[in-house]
């Protein structure tokens, strides 16, 4: 059988210090990922583009459950994996 296809996603606003960190160890194991940004205004997008990520921009409406709701409607896979920007895989996991 074919294993399920899973989603990366995360919902950002100003993570320039942390995104590339998080995603550089697991981009390679999704499908896809996908990135709700929430009004950054330093290079977030950028960094997320340059991983291939599906950008989903969304002003912050003070509802998480929006923003999170914003990123299930863009996902494709089957499965969606959820992480914040601040997280780390390390390679035992």
């Amino acid at each position: 059988s074919t294993p399920p296809r899973v989603s990366l996603c995360l919902i950002v606003k100003n993570e320039e210090a942390n995104l590339a960190a998080c995603l550089g160890p697991v981009a390679s194991l999704f499908h896809e990922i996908v990135v709700v940004d929430t009004g950054s205004t330093d290079r977030t997008r950028d960094i997320a583009l340059s991983f291939g990520a599906k950008l989903v921009e969304q002003e912050w409406k003070d509802d998480f459950a929006s923003a999170r709701n914003a990123a299930i409607d863009a996902a494709s896979g089957d499965l969606i994996f959820w992480l914040d920007a601040d997280d780390r895989v390390d390679e035992e996991n």
